[in-house]
């Protein structure tokens, strides 16, 4: 199974990068794993909704562009569904039973995804109704992905 994070924005601080390189690391005994780091738009404060639009808009069409036409897409969105662990692990699981075999996860900027690219999620994932920064976000995703391939393999891990 090859996953694919396709994510706004750099990660900045030392212990988030530390933190997703050792979630990579170990993800790599179970799948092929792609980070794609996509620049995000400078955003001027007290921007307008017309302009916050636009700037996702860009930011969209460069996640687009980051998407496999033959990906199986889950947007992480606040609107989305949600999940424990296990309910994540039997869905990665389903997907690579039923032939699936790339799964793209997309975290947006700090405005959120673009209508285009929730449009072109096959499914729409969320971890909570509160807002993270996206690179926090992106350890939490890498650490479930992880724990839901030790739970597929039922390997232990802590609870």
């Amino acid at each position: 199974m090859r996953i694919t994070v396709v994510c706004v924005g750099k990660i900045k601080e030392k212990f988030y990068t530390q933190a997703v390189d050792e979630y990579s690391k170990r993800l790599s005994r179970y799948c092929k794993l792609d980070i794609v780091e996509l620049p995000d738009e400078k955003t001027p404060d007290n921007a307008s909704d017309v302009v916050n639009e636009q700037i996702k808009n860009k930011e969209g069409e460069r996640i687009l562009s980051a998407i496999k036409d033959d990906a199986y897409v889950c947007a992480l969105a606040i609107e989305g569904k949600m999940l424990d662990s296990v309910e994540l692990s039997e869905k990665i699981d389903r997907l690579g039973i039923d032939g699936t075999s790339n799964i793209t996860f997309v975290i947006g900027g700090s405005l959120g995804l673009a209508d285009a690219v929730l449009k072109r999620a096959d499914y729409k994932l969320s971890f909570s109704k509160m807002t993270f920064p996206h690179q926090l976000m992106r350890v939490i995703l890498l650490e479930q992905i992880y724990r839901a391939y030790r739970i597929m393999k039922n390997e232990p891990y802590h609870k």
